[in-house]
């Protein structure tokens, strides 16, 4: 019994994050303008991500009871060495598995103390079902990305744009934030 179960979550597992990563094909350009999207802020704020023209940006729905909240470390360490060309928002997210289900003021603290968290952090947003964050319709329809339909599999999916607003790659949970995969591509 324990064996067949080990067997199904190696099969889930190995479903979810089989393709770690996709890339737009060249030429392939957003039907709209992700800087016309506002995104909300764990502090209430609102921004205009028209703010970050000129800056790749980095999205990455975040979880802080989740195997992969590690990461955290290594996308400060990202956002420290790259953060004049480069700009990370964490999306909270309590859809895969209920593993972030604190308040604004519980996950900035949380953040902050076990992290020194210095890159954005949105407000908490639905991503898995009936999303209704401007910002996950954006990166996840063709018809306005330009080619992804993808939406997070798990905690901690990445989202990388362009300095000119393209979405250029979806990398899965298990893409390291400071890995080889990445680095070259800021």
């Amino acid at each position: 019994m324990i064996a067949s179960i080990s067997t199904v979550a190696t099969g889930v597992f190995s479903i979810l994050f089989s393709k770690s990563t996709l890339a737009a094909k060249p030429g392939k350009t957003s039907n709209s303008s992700i800087y016309e999207i506002d995104l909300k802020l764990n502090n209430g704020e609102f921004i205009s991500l028209s703010k970050f023209k000129g800056k790749k940006l980095m999205f990455v729905n975040v979880a802080s009871r989740c195997g992969y909240t590690s990461q955290y470390k290594k996308l400060q360490q990202l956002y420290e060495e790259k953060n004049d060309v480069l700009e990370i928002i964490a999306i909270p997210c309590n859809d895969f598995g209920r593993q972030e289900p604190g308040s604004a003021k519980t996950i900035k603290e949380f953040c902050e103390l076990n992290y020194s968290i210095t890159f954005t952090i949105a407000d908490k947003q639905q991503i898995k079902s009936n999303t209704t964050s401007q910002l996950y319709k954006w990166l996840s329809d063709p018809d306005l990305n330009g080619w992804n339909d993808r939406l997070p599999s798990w905690n901690f999916c990445k989202y990388l744009i362009n300095e000119n607003g393209e979405l250029t790659h979806f990398f899965n949970s298990n893409v390291n934030p400071v890995g080889k995969t990445i680095l070259p591509l800021i």
